[in-house]
């Protein structure tokens, strides 16, 4: 029988109940994971909370679309509020708290004057594009860690440019918790799962298929070296009209900063485009010998 995961939306609340809950564990074992998410949940979110289930005892997912990550012009009103159907989908994970706060609750002052800053690479790529996005991300991923106090966070892997400035934040502030970071999820065709493929048509959906048809290619090419994985990628992207190009950049996972066309080791290629009015996001592991 399915237990529905308890909806709170109090930051006292939550570290009342997160106490008793600790309590009522073996001492010594309780361990608290911690999935944030802006809700909209997907077979992806869920491939995250599954991860978090087996990996502690005591299961929170925040949904919260927070303000700060949104920049003007940004689709902050239209985002999809689900908060019902994602409950039942996280009842079924065996979650054992939805942290599900308002805007209200979170910044109690109005928007927070006092933020994290990303930094230079917090205005590279999808910062460029989105001034302040990262700095309202890791604001609020911040506020997150300190009002759940968890044990260790689950990421997914397709939003690598957020992973890297969390990872970098943590070392930074000395945060005591750990990252565990997740596979990206895919459709059937390869398409990375995020709550804006709601907003393709479905010839829009077919085309979208080639950004990760480009990094698979890239993947393949990289034994030639950097050039040789952007022109694979380019061949199977830039063919698509309905496809618009934003950014594609071959990183060193360490910096996260552009490669040279000399770079061998390890890099991640990232990839960002418009398809209609939708912005899509991914990303791959390339090994460079």
């Amino acid at each position: 029988m399915l237990t529905t995961p308890e909806v709170i939306t109090s930051i006292d609340e939550l570290r009342s109940r997160l106490a008793s809950a600790r309590e009522r564990a073996v001492p010594g074992d309780a361990r608290i994971v911690l999935v944030p998410t802006m809700g909209a949940l997907h077979a992806g979110h869920l491939t995250l909370v599954r991860r978090a289930r087996s990996r502690g005892d005591i299961v929170v997912v925040s949904i919260f679309v927070n303000p700060l990550q949104f920049g003007a012009g940004e689709d902050l009103n239209t985002y999809p509020r689900t908060l019902d159907a994602d409950v039942a989908a996280l009842a079924a994970e065996g979650v054992d708290f939805v942290f599900a706060p308002t805007s209200q609750v979170m910044y109690p002052a109005g928007a927070a004057s006092t933020r994290v800053t990303a930094g230079a690479v917090g205005a590279l790529y999808e910062g460029a594009a989105r001034p302040g996005h990262f700095d309202g991300m890791l604001t609020v991923v911040a506020k997150l860690f300190n009002i759940v106090g968890p044990d260790l966070a689950v990421f997914g892997q397709k939003d690598a440019q957020q992973v890297f400035l969390v990872e970098r934040m943590l070392a930074d502030l000395d945060f005591r918790l750990a990252l565990e970071i997740v596979p990206i999820v895919r459709e059937e065709g390869g398409l990375a799962l995020s709550s804006r493929n709601r907003n393709l048509d479905p010839a829009q959906r077919l085309a979208a298929r080639s950004l990760s048809a480009g990094l698979d290619a890239a993947a393949s090419a990289a034994p030639q070296g950097v050039a040789a994985a952007l022109a694979a990628a380019h061949a199977r992207i830039d063919v698509q009209p309905l496809v618009k190009l934003d950014y594609l950049v071959v990183v060193d996972p360490r910096t996260f900063l552009p490669v040279g066309a000399d770079h061998v080791g390890p890099a991640r290629m990232l990839v960002a485009a418009l398809v209609g009015n939708t912005r899509l996001i991914d990303n791959v592991a390339l090994d460079i010998p």
